[in-house]
């Protein structure tokens, strides 16, 4: 028997909307998660795939989620936007928001949105995605759970802390990075213990500050920063600007929120949109050629674009549909 079951994104879509809907989310959230649950798994981005249903539905039963909360919108200036989650999953504030957030970036030049009040547990591509989609530069930020010790310290004070963007590209994918400023996102190692696999030394240290291959270990002691000192100084710009800018939770104080219950992480986000067309006026097709040559000059020695691997991935998904380890899936289908 194969470790591993094949289903289309159709059916991952239709199980992952089932699964959220059976536990009490309502049908614009269930939607939204599942779209981007989906995505994660079609980009073969596991620990952003199916894996995720398990963390909301045991957020949503913890009660700390209202799983059937309405975003409202306030304009706080021509440039700014605020959505209020109210204590519901972030993405639905997301796409509630971005159609006034781009309208703002079109008629500014630049604008921001803050979502405040939200649980978060997706990566930040799929947003970041959306908004080049439209035709404007995207950049997304947010701070987590302190999972995260700085450079040189022993005790976690950071999030995992994501930055995410993307440049529009006509007629192809659009340039996009996301990544984590710790050394690896937190359900790679949360899927590594599942797993009973060793992570690399680099990844986290134990409760003693001593670095560790052991997953369950690395758990109960402290990620590490990707680049020392270096992201340690992103991480604490990301605290800074989508927590205490923005009036919301760093990710001490989203962790001390939690209460120990282990729910998805509660804090804000703060998404930037850039309009080239405002930036460049008639200079645009010129600025957009630049932004070509670049990329032709990235990959001309063989070195990949960011998100290369993972465009390439979903056009196999599109094809022949995705594979999930069996034990998982049936442990999601158990859910129903």
């Amino acid at each position: 028997m194969s470790e591993y079951i094949t289903l289309s994104l159709d059916e991952v879509r239709s199980l992952s909307y089932q699964v959220l809907s059976r536990h009490g989310l309502s049908e614009a959230h269930s939607r939204a998660i599942a779209e981007v649950i989906t995505q994660g798994q079609r980009d073969e981005c596991h620990s952003h795939g199916v894996y995720r249903l398990l963390g909301c539905v045991r957020s949503v039963r913890e009660g700390k989620i209202d799983p059937r909360a309405e975003p409202s919108l306030r304009h706080v200036s021509p440039g700014v936007l605020e959505v209020d989650a109210h204590y519901g999953y972030s993405l639905l504030g997301f796409h509630t928001g971005l159609p006034v957030l781009a309208e703002k970036a079109r008629s500014q030049g630049v604008a921001a949105m803050v979502i405040k009040r939200c649980f978060h547990f997706s990566a930040l591509w799929p947003e970041v995605e959306a908004i080049a989609a439209t035709g404007l530069v995207g950049l997304a930020m947010n701070p987590s759970h302190s999972w995260v010790a700085p450079a040189g310290g022993r005790h976690p004070v950071f999030g995992t802390n994501p930055l995410a963007f993307a440049w529009p590209r006509p007629g192809g994918d659009p340039f996009v990075f996301d990544f984590a400023t710790s050394a690896i996102a937190r359900g790679d190692i949360e899927l590594h213990a599942r797993q009973g696999k060793p992570i690399p030394s680099h990844w986290a240290i134990d409760a003693d500050g001593e670095p560790t291959t052991d997953a369950q270990a690395a758990l109960r002691g402290a990620m590490q920063t990707f680049g020392g000192h270096k992201g340690s100084a992103l991480a604490a710009m990301i605290e800074l600007l989508a927590g205490a800018l923005i009036g919301d939770l760093t990710s001490v104080e989203s962790m001390a929120f939690d209460e120990g219950v282990g729910a998805t992480p509660c804090h804000g986000e703060l998404v930037l949109a850039f309009d080239p067309q405002v930036f460049l006026g008639q200079g645009y097709q010129a600025g957009l050629e630049r932004a070509e040559a670049l990329f032709a000059g990235i990959a001309r020695d063989g070195a990949r674009l960011p998100s290369q691997r993972r465009f390439e991935a979903r056009a196999r998904s599109l094809e022949h549909g995705v594979q999930i380890p069996r034990e998982l899936l049936e442990e999601i289908r158990r859910l129903l």
